[in-house]
């Protein structure tokens, strides 16, 4: 008997039919004498719905009432899912993320989760139950719901998993693995059979949207096995552990045959940028910046400060989400006296582009492809962020779809035409 966690994104979750699809497939797995765990997202366009809700009722809404509102999607669907199992003859009851329960910190609208309670959750799976648990929610230290940020059912499922000690963690969603890039930007992008924790986290965390970036961390730090799955594939199609989806794994695993310079090239057009004019050139003045914004949970990603020789004052330019850029000028008109800028500008129009691959750690000159490349194809880089296994750039967002093509055949991406 193996425990297995399964998990469903909001397009598996999206209206009767494709729950009852869902609960077929869990059946099987159930019947094969898997004690299994079910982690659900909302119906697709559900989440978005309800923040569009607490944006028009206040665009600086209390992030603790937020949450309660967009929590309610996943347990929309526990509830349905639950209904649907029973129907065809399966044990199965919901969990809400108070009831286990998951314990989180209070950053609200970003709560990480500390730790869940399973002594519960154990003792229904041992009666033969199908638990169904809605992802994204959890509870803080004083008792109110708590989200984890968009995409959090897939942290939720992969803590779960470590929580329960899981022999497996199935991400089931809306393409069957995770790819070298966008398919729909690129046609000849190729499935990848094998991707490490270090790769998915980077490719995570630069816009590939397959896996939520927390998720993967937490997979790496518990050893978890995360296999991406379709959950479109034909209701006889081969159980889950014979798919041939995409392995998340440790470097080790990988082989010198499959290993690549590059694995991924990824892009999001959810950044803003926001530049700073006339900050004074003194010690602590950009930490002057930074903390406000650290101090309301918002990520800064790319940083970049030009001091003009013989002035006393410098521009300073970063990203953040755009999401969060109406709080994030918030914050700095209100730390404006302390930061002595002269100007905030900000523009929502750009994208991110990175290039992702542990084969960087011993190969030169991936970032001298990626700025040639782009070079000849005329288009401007404004920014420029690097780790030990990525190349990031900022650009104009009309350039994204063409900054990713070139990019995907410069460094060899491209798959084989059919014969």
């Amino acid at each position: 008997m193996a425990r297995i966690v399964m998990k469903f994104g909001g397009t598996s979750m999206a209206g009767i039919e494709r729950i009852r699809s869902v609960a077929a497939r869990v059946k099987r797995e159930a019947e094969a004498g898997n004690q299994v765990a079910v982690v659900v997202s909302a119906m697709a366009g559900e989440t978005d719905r309800l923040v569009g809700f607490c944006r028009e009722a206040s665009p600086l809404y209390d992030p603790r009432e937020y949450d309660v509102v967009v929590a309610a999607g996943e347990q929309v669907t526990s509830g349905l899912l639950a209904i649907a199992l029973q129907a065809i003859g399966v044990p199965a009851r919901s969990w809400l993320g108070w009831q286990l329960p998951i314990h989180t910190d209070d950053a609200f609208a970003k709560a990480r989760i500390g730790t869940i309670d399973t002594a519960a959750l154990d003792e229904s799976l041992a009666r033969g139950e199908v638990a169904v648990i809605p992802g994204f929610q959890g509870k803080s230290v004083d008792g109110r719901v708590t989200t984890l940020g968009r995409g959090g059912s897939d942290t939720s499922a992969v803590a779960v998993a470590a929580a329960m000690k899981a022999d497996r963690c199935d991400i089931y969603t809306d393409v069957d693995g995770v790819y070298t890039t966008d398919p729909r930007i690129v046609p000849r992008a190729r499935k990848l059979a094998k991707v490490t924790y270090e790769e998915m986290l980077e490719l995570a965390s630069v816009g590939a949207k397959v896996l939520q970036t927390r998720s993967v961390g937490l997979a790496m730090k518990e050893k978890v096995r995360v296999q991406v799955l379709s959950s479109f594939t034909d209701a006889d199609a081969p159980m889950a552990d014979t798919l041939p989806g995409t392995m998340i794994v440790a470097e080790e695993e990988i082989t010198e045959v499959e290993r690549q310079l590059i694995t991924g090239i990824a892009h999001d057009k959810n950044e803003a940028k926001i530049t700073l004019t006339a900050v004074p050139d003194k010690p602590g003045a950009v930490a002057a910046i930074f903390e406000p914004l650290a101090a309301a949970s918002i990520n800064v990603d790319m940083i970049i400060q030009n001091i003009a020789h013989g002035s006393a004052s410098t521009d300073v330019t970063f990203t953040v989400p755009s999401a969060d850029l109406a709080r994030s000028i918030e914050a700095l008109n209100q730390g404006r006296e302390a930061i002595g800028f002269g100007e905030l500008i900000h523009d929502t129009r750009v994208a991110k582009i990175s290039v992702v691959g542990v084969g960087m750690r011993s190969h030169a000159g991936v970032a001298s492809t990626m700025f040639t490349t782009l070079g000849a194809r005329g288009i401007n880089i404004q920014a420029i962020s690097t780790s030990e296994i990525k190349v990031s750039v900022l650009i104009h967002e009309d350039e994204t779809e063409l900054a990713v093509r070139v990019l995907h055949t410069a460094y060899g991406l491209d798959a084989e035409e059919a014969a």
